[in-house]
């Protein structure tokens, strides 16, 4: 081996690559493993190299790929952060009528309606009685929001006139299915739905 070329001493070439110098050093250190003086010379060849290699691409003579001479900077960059996802809300008048009840408000306009419905559901008569009563119960629960009675009767009408349309639209389309049913009218099936729609108006509304 001459000791004078690091690289004849490895048996590479003077341009091989640092994978080529690590593999040529392994090989030569398994081969010459029972021989203590050439292992050593082996390692200093191969610092020899490692030196020369160092000192070259200080003075600028070999050009390292971009990934390696900065791969500090690589991983140090923040990934870019994904834009937030934006929550479409509803428009600003429509907010100004929606309400989140609490957990109390819900069950009193809740028990309050099914009552009223339990009463117009014993005949014709005590339909109409307890619709008018579910009007005053939507206007009371309406008012204690915001203390608006202006709002609060606007509203109430109009969720018993929507009631009544899509009750009286449900039993004509159901008439044969109702007339089957002894105490089922179209007249009860009217009011049952206009106390659901005045129930979501006087709940969830302001």
């Amino acid at each position: 081996m001459n000791l004078e070329n690091p690289y004849e001493q490895l048996g590479i070439p003077e341009n091989a690559t640092f994978d080529e110098i690590q593999t040529a050093r392994n090989r030569l250190t398994q081969e010459f493993s029972n021989d203590p003086k050439k292992q050593e010379a082996i390692e200093t060849a191969y610092d020899a190299i490692l030196m020369e290699r160092l000192r070259m691409r200080q003075e600028g003579r070999i050009r390292v790929p971009e990934g390696i001479r900065f791969a500090e900077q690589r991983f140090s960059q923040t990934p870019p952060s994904s834009p937030p996802i934006s929550v479409k809300q509803p428009p600003a008048w429509l907010q100004n009528f929606l309400d989140t009840p609490s957990r109390a408000d819900v069950l009193w306009t809740t028990g309050t309606f099914l009552v009223l419905a339990g009463l117009a559901g014993l005949s014709v008569n005590y339909a109409s009685f307890a619709l008018a009563l579910g009007v005053v119960a939507s206007l009371y629960f309406l008012t204690r929001k915001e203390r608006k009675l202006g709002r609060s009767v606007l509203l109430s009408l109009a969720g018993l006139t929507f009631g009544l349309v899509i009750g009286g639209v449900l039993a004509s389309l159901l008439k044969s299915q109702i007339n089957s049913l002894p105490l089922l009218s179209g007249e009860i099936l009217a009011a049952w739905i206009s106390f659901v729609i005045l129930w979501l108006v006087s709940t969830f509304l302001r």
